[in-house]
């Protein structure tokens, strides 16, 4: 074992930050300025030791060796407990866990260091209290022994099955950007997820396709949803929201084993809902609010939003993110926001919401945003629909023609006229701070019952679905913070600033937003998507919003 640099734990200071075993690596750093018992240790294997290709995808290692990575962990905590103490005492080691999702991550990433490409494991641990005999037991003997059990039992063939998966998935993902799709989901699937959802359920129904929608891609055949309007119906507890939540987590590749391996999204896509109680500030509603008393709704700003205003808000936004495809459950939308009967309509004479039954047909053919919809109670969305699946125990039915037929003898609708659809907005830098006003002491945090806060803002981000883990709301909170430190405009051009940070994080890796001066946050980050980033932004209260349009 050979020793270099300098590390400071629990009074005594190492002269070195980078400990070596062999030919691996183990580089030692807090991992909070306020926790120097609990220091962040990355280890970097050399490729020749796995017997690696250069060429290997470097997110697709990454992942796969985080996930064999952990039963070790598990073996090392073992090793070391003693449920007559706690863990300050017994010392325990911490490594992320994924979801099922393959996601660049800073718990596992790939480093070149002169030449020498190296796999990356970051870890944390504490260190047993006043034992500074069983801490370097833990670091310098145990650690490396179960590294070199990793390193042994490493498994290239299970890896190259991980690579072919996602090559295969990307190349449907590919297909579908130059097809008449917006997903699809393979024959075989199993959609339904466990108690702790982080896998399959056991013993459920595989998915099998409609003969009259079943497609064929890259050799696996399943159903396709094309661009359009489509509908999901059925009777409760039929499945229907078990597949929507399923095209919502196939904007992202998922692991060997998961049952979404090929449940591919559109990557733009998101789920809208009602979001009463949100902020809002200057955007446009008119599309589906007309007018509100003393208000103005081209230029809308609220800090607590009703449930259509938020669900309207919701969908204008999405489309200012890029969103091509909007997945809808009605369970979580504002009932007057979706529709508005026949009976009501000729009741209510002054009615200020233009229902989403009028305009969804509408935002697929003049702004191109397709629309998935899970509808159990009304059908008004029938007359609409392009397609109409009927989830019958989780076993899906086209009935289009079906559907269609009852609309037959509805009454025509009026043709609302158009609307603009795009907006352009940007923020001011007053308020965009982590700064809390009138301090000189940052404020950064993120808390596990769905709140961000940062400066002086608080932002309720429990409406927004498609964040897949606290370590990827962390890296959105640890982004918008390095674009307001680093920002020197008056005007801040948002996706801009958010596309340049997301690239810089993706090239370099995610750990180069993170700051140790916040000690309240876990380690771990993963890349999240401009569409998170923006919507956290979206809802923060005090920053001025300027909008071209």
């Amino acid at each position: 074992m050979i020793y270099e640099g300098s590390y400071y734990n629990q009074g005594a200071i190492i002269s070195d930050p980078t400990y070596w075993n062999h030919d691996v690596a183990y580089f030692i750093e807090r991992t909070h300025k306020l926790t120097p018992d609990i220091p962040c240790i990355t280890i970097k294997i050399p490729y020749d030791r796995l017997h690696l290709d250069e060429k290997i995808e470097p997110v697709v290692l990454s992942d796969f060796a985080l996930r064999k990575w952990i039963s070790h962990i598990e073996a090392l905590n073992e090793s070391v407990y003693n449920r007559s103490r706690s863990d300050k005492e017994n010392g325990v080691f911490y490594s992320f866990r994924p979801t099922s999702v393959v996601l660049q991550r800073n718990a596992s990433f790939v480093e070149v260091i002169s030449d020498i490409w190296y796999l990356c494991l970051m870890i944390t641990v504490q260190l047993p209290f006043q034992n500074n005999d069983k801490a370097m037991r833990m670091l310098c003997k145990m650690l490396p022994r179960e590294v070199e059990e990793f390193i042994a039992n490493f498994n290239l063939a299970q890896l190259h099955a991980a690579s072919e998966l996602v090559k295969t998935q990307n190349s449907i993902r590919e297909w579908l950007k130059s097809s008449d799709y917006s997903a699809f989901i393979a024959n075989g699937s199993i959609l339904p997820r466990n108690k702790d959802n982080s896998g399959p359920l056991e013993d459920a129904l595989p998915f099998t396709s409609p003969e009259d929608v079943e497609v064929e891609i890259c050799g696996l055949r399943g159903m396709g949803i094309k661009r359009g309007v489509t509908v999901i119906t059925g009777g409760g507890y039929s499945g229907k929201s078990t597949l929507l939540d399923a095209l919502n987590s196939g904007i992202y590749n998922h692991c060997i084993g998961d049952g979404r391996e090929f449940v591919i999204t559109d990557q733009s896509a998101m789920e809208i809902s009602a979001e009463e109680g949100r902020s809002i500030s200057n955007i446009n509603i008119t599309p589906f609010i007309k007018w509100i008393p003393h208000r103005s709704v081209d230029r809308f700003s609220t800090d607590y939003a009703s449930g259509s205003t938020s669900q309207a808000a919701n969908i204008m936004e999405a489309i200012n993110y890029g969103c091509k495809l909007l997945l809808i459950d009605e369970d979580r939308s504002a009932t007057n926001f979706m529709i508005q009967d026949i009976k009501m309509r000729s009741l209510i004479k002054h009615e200020p919401i233009t229902p989403f039954t009028e305009r969804v047909r509408e935002l697929y053919e003049n702004a191109g945003v397709s629309s998935v919809l899970v509808i159990g109670g009304s059908g008004e969305f029938l007359a609409v629909a392009d397609q109409v699946i009927l989830m019958d125990h989780f076993v899906p039915i086209n009935v289009t023609k079906e559907a269609k037929k009852l609309c037959e003898h509805d009454q025509p609708r009026e043709r609302i006229p158009y609307t603009s659809w795009e907006i352009k907005r940007e923020i001011t830098a007053d308020r965009f701070s982590s700064y809390p006003q009138g301090s000189g002491r940052e404020m950064l945090m993120v808390s596990t019952m769905g709140y961000l806060t940062m400066g002086d803002e608080q932002v309720d981000i429990r409406g927004l679905y498609n964040i897949t883990s606290h370590a990827q709301l962390a890296a959105i909170a640890f982004l918008i913070r390095k674009i307001a430190i680093s920002n020197q405009d008056r005007l801040i051009p948002l996706h801009e600033k958010i596309e340049s940070g997301l690239e810089d994080m993706e090239r370099n890796g995610v750990d180069i937003v993170f700051s140790s001066s916040f000690p309240d946050f876990d380690r771990w980050l993963e890349l999240p998507r401009m569409n998170e980033v923006l919507a956290v932004i979206n809802r923060m209260k005090h920053l001025n919003f300027i909008r071209y349009s």
